[in-house]
C-alpha cells in the first residue's frame, strides 16, 4: 500500500445547535451567516397575543405527553420519504414534537415545515429586491435578474440613516476597530430560541473570515452613533468566486448582519443590505450568496445540522442535549467516547504545512467538481482559508491547542478541516463557553476512482477522515462537533454517531436565477447533499 499524507487543519472558531438569530430585528431585511437573524420584531400587540397564546398551550399541555400514535406516525413518514438515509430516533421525533407544541404557538406559526417561514405577502423589502419569488416559474436556465451596470449609472452616495446615525466603513487592520466589532457580536449577534446560546467570535476569527485575499475594505460596512461614534450595526461582504452549476459567478459572501438590541426598532437591516449592496455594485459585483434560518424569497437549497456529543456531561448540563428515557448518562458518555489516537496516524495523517498549499489547492478544485454550488479558490485564497488560523506556538498538552487557535511527505492523498466557533452559555452557574467545532471542507483522491460511488469506496474513506477529525476535535477539548447535510457528509452522518438537529440553514444567492440544488433533500439525479459546496461561516 502506497504511503500517504492525510493533511488536517483546525482553522478557527465556530458553534452552532441551528441558533436562530434575531440579529437585524426588522420586519424585512435578510440576514447572513451561520444562521441568519430572524427579521420580524413584533409590535406590543402582537407580544401580549403571543403571551396570552403560550399561557394557553402551556396549562394545556400540563402533565401530557405526545400521544405514542403521533409518534409512530412521524416514523413512519419520515421513513417513507428517507429510506435508508440517517433519522431521527423515536425519542428524538418525541423531544421535537414537544417542543412545537409549544413553539408553533409562540411563533404563530404551525407545522414541521412552516417554522421559520412568514407569510407568502410579507416580505415587503424582498418583493423588491433581484431575487427568485415563490411564486416565480422553476428558471429554465441560469443567469442574472438583473443585468450589471456601470459604475458611473451606480448611486454614487450612501444611502440615508436615521437621525443620530452615521455610516462608518471598519477598519479591519485597526485592532481597536476589530475590537468594537467582536464586542457588537458579542453581545448581540446569535441567539437560540431560548436565549440560552450565542456565538462568540473572537478578533482572531473575524479577522480570518474578513480578511482573505483581495477583500474590499469598504464592504465591511457599519453604523454608528453620531454623537459618541459607538458602533450599533454592521454587515459585511467578502469576495467570493462561485461556479454555480456551470457558470463561473464573482460574487461577494454576505455574512454577520448584527444590529445592537436596543436599535432593533429603527429599520436598519433594509438600509444596511442596501448600502452594502451599493458598494458591491461600485466594485462591478452584482451578485450576493448569503445563508439563514428562516425562510425569505427564496431559498436555493436547504440544509439540516448534525450534531456528533463528545463533552455529554457538559452538554447535557447547558440543555445543549439530553439523556434518552432508555439511557443513563454513564452510558450515553459510553456510547460516544471516541479513540485516543487517530486511525490514519499510521498512513501519514499530519498537520497541514505550507509546503502542501498548491497539493491542497489542486485536490480540493478537483474533488468540488462533484457538488454544483461552490467556491473556486486560487493557491493564496487555500493558504489563507486553510493555514491563517493555526495559532502560534506548541500544540498545548493541556488544552491540545496553539495560543491564539481558536513525517516525511510523498503524495497529498486527503485533507480534511475544522474550525472552532464557541458560542457564550447564557446564565449559566457552572459554564460559560460552549465549544464547538464546525466540519469545514475536505477531499480526497478516492473520488477519483471509477466505480467509486457504486462500490462504496470514497464512503468508507471519507467515512475514516471525518472519525479521525473527531478525534482531533476531542483531543482539543470541544464539547461537539457540527456538521451540514452538504457536499458527501451523508455518507458518515449516521455511522459516525451525529445526531440530527431542529435546525435548517438555507442558502440564498442575489441576482441569480437557478433551479433547486440537492441540500436535505435530492434533487432530480443529484444525491441529498451534493448540491451544495459551500461552507459558510
Amino acid at each position: 500500500m502506497p504511503t500517504v499524507t492525510e493533511v488536517y487543519d483546525d482553522a478557527s472558531a465556530y458553534d452552532d445547535r441551528d441558533v436562530n438569530d434575531s440579529e437585524s430585528g426588522e420586519d424585512d431585511g435578510p440576514a447572513a451567516g451561520p444562521s441568519d437573524p430572524s427579521i420580524a420584531t413584533p409590535s406590543s400587540k402582537k407580544k401580549k397575543k403571543k403571551r396570552s397564546k403560550v399561557s394557553k398551550v402551556l396549562n394545556t399541555l400540563k402533565g401530557k405527553e405526545v400521544p405514542q400514535v403521533m409518534v409512530d406516525k412521524v416514523m413512519e413518514k419520515v421513513n417513507e420519504e428517507h429510506g435508508d438515509q440517517p433519522l431521527m430516533d423515536e425519542e428524538s421525533i418525541r423531544r421535537l414534537l414537544e417542543q412545537l407544541k409549544v413553539n408553533d404557538v409562540l411563533q404563530g406559526k404551525a407545522g414541521l415545515g412552516g417554522k421559520n417561514k412568514k407569510d407568502m405577502g410579507d416580505h415587503k423589502f424582498w418583493s423588491t429586491q433581484p431575487v427568485q419569488q415563490f411564486d416565480d416559474a422553476p428558471a429554465e436556465q441560469d443567469g442574472p435578474l438583473e443585468p450589471s451596470r456601470p459604475r458611473e449609472e451606480v448611486r454614487q452616495e450612501p444611502y440615508p440613516l436615521p437621525k443620530d446615525f452615521e455610516w462608518s466603513t471598519i477598519d479591519l487592520d485597526n485592532p481597536a476597530q476589530i475590537k468594537e466589532l467582536y464586542e457588537l457580536l458579542s453581545a448581540n449577534y446569535v441567539e437560540d430560541d431560548q436565549a440560552s446560546f450565542r456565538f462568540q467570535y473572537s478578533a482572531e476569527f473575524l479577522e480570518w473570515a474578513l480578511k482573505p485575499p483581495g477583500y474590499h475594505k469598504e464592504c465591511n460596512v457599519g453604523v454608528r452613533v453620531s454623537s459618541n461614534k459607538k458602533l450599533v450595526a454592521f454587515i459585511s461582504g467578502v469576495p467570493i468566486t462561485l461556479r454555480v452549476r456551470e457558470n463561473r459567478v464573482e460574487a461577494v459572501e454576505v455574512n454577520y448582519l448584527c444590529i445592537r438590541k436596543k436599535l432593533r426598532s429603527k429599520r436598519l437591516a433594509p438600509v444596511l443590505i442596501k448600502e452594502l449592496t451599493r458598494q458591491c455594485h461600485l466594485k462591478g459585483i452584482f451578485q450576493a450568496i448569503y445563508t439563514g434560518g428562516i425562510v425569505i424569497p427564496t431559498p436555493v437549497s436547504t440544509c439540516r445540522y448534525f450534531h456528533r456529543t463528545l463533552n455529554v456531561p457538559k452538554l447535557v448540563d447547558v440543555k445543549f442535549t439530553f439523556v434518552p428515557r432508555n439511557m443513563t448518562l454513564a452510558r450515553m458518555i459510553r456510547l460516544y467516547k471516541v479513540p485516543s489516537t487517530p486511525h490514519l496516524a499510521r498512513s501519514g495523517l499530519r498537520e497541514m504545512e505550507d509546503r502542501d498549499v498548491e497539493a491542497v489547492a489542486a485536490l480540493y478544485s478537483r474533488y468540488m467538481e462533484r457538488f454544483d454550488l461552490v467556491p473556486l479558490m486560487s493557491v493564496d485564497e487555500v493558504l489563507h482559508q486553510f493555514m491563517s488560523g493555526r495559532g502560534v506556538g506548541e500544540i498545548s498538552t493541556v488544552t491540545g491547542r496553539r495560543d491564539r487557535q481558536n513525517s516525511e511527505t510523498h503524495k497529498i492523498t486527503d485533507f480534511f478541516s475544522f474550525y472552532s466557533l464557541p458560542s457564550t452559555v447564557i446564565n449559566h452557574p457552572r459554564h460559560n463557553l460552549l465549544e464547538a467545532a464546525y466540519l469545514f471542507y475536505y477531499a480526497s483522491d478516492v473520488a477519483f476512482e471509477d466505480g467509486t460511488d457504486d462500490r462504496g469506496l470514497l464512503k468508507h474513506r471519507v467515512q475514516e477522515l471525518i472519525a479521525d477529525a473527531i478525534i482531533i476535535a476531542d483531543q482539543a477539548k470541544f464539547d461537539v462537533f457540527n456538521a451540514l447535510t452538504l457536499m458527501d457528509n451523508m455518507s458518515f452522518l449516521s455511522d459516525l454517531k451525529f445526531g440530527q438537529g431542529d435546525g435548517l440553514l438555507n442558502f440564498y444567492l442575489y441576482n441569480w436565477r437557478t433551479k433547486p440544488l440537492a441540500g436535505i433533500n435530492a434533487v432530480e439525479d443529484r444525491p441529498i447533499g451534493r448540491g451544495v459546496g459551500v461552507v459558510m461561516l
